[in-house]
């Protein structure tokens, strides 16, 4: 029997993990991911026994953006079908990022597109000194808005606009200095930190902690409506079902440049 793609667990603490789990393709989401995701966030919000929530990746990553055969897939889905894939992309990340109670990443390895969406969304993150991020999504021609919103709040317009416009990767250094994790934290290092972390927590009153988040996402406009929901959402989804959506999902999967790329010589 295969696992799913979202495992669930609850400690005697009241630790809920949520370990996204498909090593095989570094846990790049699909529709089965988002749904788990889904169902898993808001059924745990609601629950009264969880004090807080851990996001980590199987296997040899964190995550790796998107599905590339998904992301093919979909964008051949007719309009009802593909908005309802961007809706669900859009409210997974929702769901993280107005969480009840506290958050924490714990990234190694590839953290690229919905990967670094879940990082902004969180209330802590870590990173291992080897994790490669990337906000890559104009690479493959496609639009990042699912997270745009996120990201400006994680790490600022100008950290923003340099890095989901050009694409580039970058290390846990640079993460860490414009504000996209926390702390770089040796593997080794790794469960201690995040113990620590999590009795800090603990100190807290669980009421005191929902309405502390509650109060300054609400105070400062961080909070989606149905209405930014659903622009979001269909903007993500015409802009996969465009042309260049297409030609570039297609050129990654055949491991070429897309046509739209022309070199670039230094002029020396």
């Amino acid at each position: 029997m295969p696992q799913p793609p979202v495992l669930l667990s609850t400690d005697a603490n009241g630790v809920a993990t949520v370990t996204l789990n498909r090593p095989e393709v570094g846990n790049a989401y699909n529709t089965a991911m988002l749904d788990g995701l889904i169902d898993g966030l808001t059924a745990l919000a609601k629950d009264p026994a969880v004090r807080c929530l851990v996001i980590r990746g199987a296997g040899k990553h964190f995550q790796a953006g998107a599905d590339i055969r998904w992301l093919g897939e979909v964008a051949h889905y007719p309009p009802a079908e593909n908005y309802a894939a961007s809706i669900a992309t859009t409210r997974a990340m929702q769901l993280l990022n107005e969480f009840p109670k506290p958050t924490i990443a714990l990234v190694h390895g590839a953290c690229f597109g919905g990967g670094v969406g879940i990082v902004c969304c969180v209330d802590v993150a870590f990173a291992t000194p080897d994790s490669l991020f990337g906000i890559t999504e104009i690479r493959v021609g496609v639009a990042p808005t699912p997270i745009s919103t996120h990201m400006v709040n994680a790490i600022g317009l100008r950290h923003t606009r340099r890095y989901a416009l050009t694409g580039e990767r970058f290390d846990a250094r640079e993460a860490e200095r414009i504000g996209l994790i926390h702390e770089i934290v040796s593997e080794a290092e790794t469960e201690t930190k995040l113990a620590s972390v999590l009795d800090a927590i603990m100190l807290g009153s669980p009421t005191a902690i929902t309405m502390t988040k509650s109060s300054f996402l609400g105070a400062n406009n961080l909070l989606l409506d149905d209405r930014q929901v659903s622009m979001l959402a269909h903007e993500g989804w015409t802009q996969r079902h465009s042309p260049e959506g297409h030609e570039g999902t297609t050129a990654f999967r055949e491991k070429r440049t897309p046509s739209w790329y022309k070199q670039v010589h230094p002029n020396v």
